[in-house]
Formats: C-alpha cells, structure tokens, sequence
C-alpha cells in the first residue's frame, strides 16, 4: 500500500492568455492531478486582482486545487507549474504538517 498525503496548490494562470487557454491550463493541471492522486476539492476562484504586479500583469486567475497522492509527486507537480508558459505563481502545500 503506497502512503499518501493529503496537500494543497493554489496557483495563478495568466488572465490576459484569453479564456480558452485559461480554461485549457485549469484542466491540465487538474487532469495531472488526478492520474497522480485523488483530487477532494477544487475551488475556481476565477480572476482576481493581484497583490502586486507579476510581469506587468494586474489580474490572474486563481485555483485552489486540495488532493492526496504519494510524497513523491509534489516535487513534479511544481516542476510542471514552473516549465509551463502562463502560470505567474503556485504553491504546493503539505497539509498534515
């Protein structure tokens, strides 16, 4: 039995891309999400203000995504978020610690 983990992301997909990519980025993430785990929530935010200007952008689009998986799959959820064109910023979060 693989030991699982319950975690986190936020992350913020570059608005101004239009809608269509918007949208195609949301579900990518959350399909690799669950062929690595078991997704329990997904909270559509949609477009906010930022805190503060990323790449002179003011608005981003926000996804909170709350899933299990095994330990390992954090650290290539977060590579994929960095490699992929169109997200300004993501956290994984270890909710058990």
């Amino acid at each position: 039995m693989v030991k699982t983990h319950n975690y986190e992301t936020i992350f913020i997909v570059d608005s101004s891309k239009g809608e269509e990519q918007v949208t195609a980025l949301v579900e990518k993430f959350k399909s690799l999400i669950s062929a690595n785990g078991e997704i329990s929530k997904v909270d559509d935010w949609g477009k906010r203000r930022l805190a503060y200007e990323i790449d002179d952008l003011t608005e981003g689009y926000y996804v909170l995504v709350e899933f299990t998986a095994a330990p390992e799959f954090p650290a290539e959820l977060c590579r994929q978020f960095k490699i992929t064109d169109g997200i300004l910023r993501y956290i994984v979060i270890n909710q058990e610690n």
